[in-house]
C-alpha cells in the first residue's frame, strides 16, 4: 500500500502533463458518463484487462487470485497487468483507444483522467454506494460525479515501541492525547541509541498536523487554498519545534526510506504511520514489539489524514458492464475481507467496519478515525504543488515555515479554482 501509493504519485506529475493533451477516444471532453446499464458497452467477445501497480506480491496475488474467480465465474476472459509505471501505460491506453478496461486509480490522477474524458464516470450504478464513507468518496468525485469504487482505505496513527515506552518508564496513562503530550514523551524516548519521533518529510505525514490546528492545503470544498493560512503555520511550526529540539527527526536524516522503515530499525520509539505498517512489520520485522493508538489532538481537535485507492472503469472500454460487474465483486465483502488477510487494506465500506476492528483488535484506531479522517487535495495539478511542499520541508528544520508556505499558497491559487 504505501509502496504503490508513492509509485502513483510520482507517475501522477508525468502522467497528468500527457493527459492534458490526449484524452479518451470514444468520447467527449468531460462526457464520460452512465446514467443506466444501458449506457454501458458489452462485447464479450474481447478479453478484458485489469491494471494494478505493484505494492508487494502477497497483494498482485489475492488480486490476481480474486479476478481469475470472477473471470471463471462470468466467463469473460480476463488478465491482469501488474505495472510498474502505471499512470505512464494508462496515459498511453488512453491515447490510443485502448486503454485496460479496469484499473487502480488514486485520487490525484482523478481530475487529470476525468476532465478529458478518459474515465467513466459509473458512481450512481453502484448498489451500495452508501455504504462506502462519504470522506473516501469525495476523494474520487470530480465535477460533482464519482469516478471510482474505493477498494479499500488506510489513515494514519502513532506506532509505538513498546519496549523503548517502558524503558523509558512510560505507562498506558502516557499515551498522548495533545501536542504538548506528544511533546514531553517524544523527549523522554529521545536517547543516544533512536529518537523520540520520526515520520516521513511530507504532507502525507506532516499534513496531519498542519490539519489539526485547523489548516492543510485546500478548504474542505477543494476551492480556497490555505496553505499559508494560520493554522498550516501552526502546524508546522509544531513539526519544526520537535525537529528542532532533537526529539523528532526525518527518516530521510535517520537514513531510512520512509518513517515505517526508520522505527522498525529501532531509530526511533514512535513513527506517524498508517496501517500498512503491519504488513511489513509482521514479514521483516516479526519481532519488534508495537502497539497502535490514536494521534493526539490538536488546537482544533482530531483530524488525520486518509490514504485511498479506487478502481476505474475506462470510457473506451469495450467491456464497460462486465467492467463494473468486476468492479462490484472486487469490493463485495468477501474478497475484500479476504485482502485485508491477504495484504493488511482497511475497508472503505461503513459496514463493513465493525468485523473488520473485531478481527484485527489492535488496528482499530485507524478504523475509529475515518469519521474524521481527511483524504489528500484531489485538484487539478496538485500533485505538482505537493511534490515542491515536500522537496522544501525536507530542511524544515533550519528553514523558514512562512516561507515554504507563502510559495506553497502561490502556487496552489494557480491550480485550485
Amino acid at each position: 500500500m504505501k509502496q504503490g501509493r508513492l509509485t502513483a504519485c510520482v507517475a501522477s506529475v508525468a502522467a497528468l502533463a500527457m493527459l492534458s493533451a490526449c484524452g479518451g477516444g470514444g468520447f467527449s471532453e468531460g462526457n464520460a458518463e452512465a446514467n443506466s446499464a444501458d449506457d454501458l458497452t458489452s462485447d464479450a467477445s474481447k478479453p478484458m484487462t485489469v491494471m494494478i501497480w505493484s505494492s508487494s506480491d502477497a497483494e498482485d496475488n489475492a488480486v490476481k487470485d480474486a479476478v481469475a474467480a470472477w473471470a471463471k465465474k462470468s466467463g469473460h476472459e480476463t488478465n491482469v497487468v501488474v505495472s510498474s509505471a502505471i499512470g505512464q501505460q494508462l496515459s498511453q491506453g488512453f491515447a490510443s483507444g485502448s486503454p485496460a478496461d479496469v484499473f487502480y486509480l488514486s485520487p490525484e490522477l482523478v481530475a487529470g483522467y476525468a476532465s478529458n474524458g478518459s474515465l467513466l464516470a459509473y458512481g450512481d450504478l453502484l448498489k451500495d454506494k452508501d455504504d462506502y464513507y462519504s470522506n473516501i468518496l469525495q476523494s474520487f468525485t470530480y465535477d460533482g460525479k464519482l469516478y471510482g469504487a474505493p477498494k479499500d482505505v488506510s489513515t494514519l496513527q502513532l506506532v509505538i515501541n513498546t519496549d523503548m515506552w517502558q524503558q523509558a518508564g512510560l505507562t498506558d496513562a502516557d499515551y498522548p492525547k495533545s501536542w504538548d503530550d506528544l511533546e514531553r514523551v517524544a523527549e523522554k524516548l529521545t536517547t543516544p541509541d533512536h529518537v523520540g519521533l520520526t515520520m516521513s518529510g511530507e504532507f502525507a505525514r506532516i499534513g496531519v498536523f498542519m490539519e489539526q490546528a485547523g489548516g492543510g492545503l485546500v478548504s474542505d470544498d477543494g476551492t480556497k487554498a490555505i496553505a499559508n493560512s494560520e493554522g498550516s503555520i501552526a502546524g508546522l511550526n509544531e513539526v519544526k519545534k520537535m525537529l528542532d529540539n532533537g526529539s523528532a527527526k526525518f527518516a530521510d536524516d535517520l537514513n531510512a526510506g520512509w518513517g515505517g522503515e526508520a522505527f522498525a530499525l529501532g531509530k526511533a520509539a514512535m513513527s506517524i504511520e498508517g496501517n500498512w505498517l503491519t504488513g511489513s512489520m509482521k514479514k521483516d520485522y516479526p519481532n519488534i514489539p508495537y502497539k497502535f493508538v490514536p494521534l493526539p489532538e490538536g488546537p482544533s481537535g482530531k483530524k488525520t489524514l486518509l490514504f485511498t485507492n479506487a478502481w476505474g472503469i475506462a470510457a473506451d472500454s469495450p467491456n464497460q458492464k462486465d467492467s463494473l460487474n468486476l468492479v462490484e465483486y472486487l469490493t463485495s465483502k468477501d474478497t475484500v475481507m479476504s485482502f485485508s488477510e491477504a495484504f493488511g487494506v482497511m475497508p472503505a465500506k461503513k459496514s463493513l467496519a465493525d468485523e473488520w476492528k473485531q478481527q484485527y483488535p489492535e488496528r482499530t484506531p485507524f478504523a475509529d478515525a475515518l469519521d474524521y479522517a481527511v483524504g489528500v487535495p484531489n485538484n487539478k495539478d496538485i500533485s505538482t504543488v505537493i511534490s515542491d511542499f515536500n522537496s522544501q520541508v525536507g530542511g524544515l528544520k533550519d528553514g523558514d515555515v512562512k516561507a515554504i508556505l507563502d510559495k506553497t499558497q502561490k502556487n496552489l491559487e494557480a491550480v485550485v479554482k
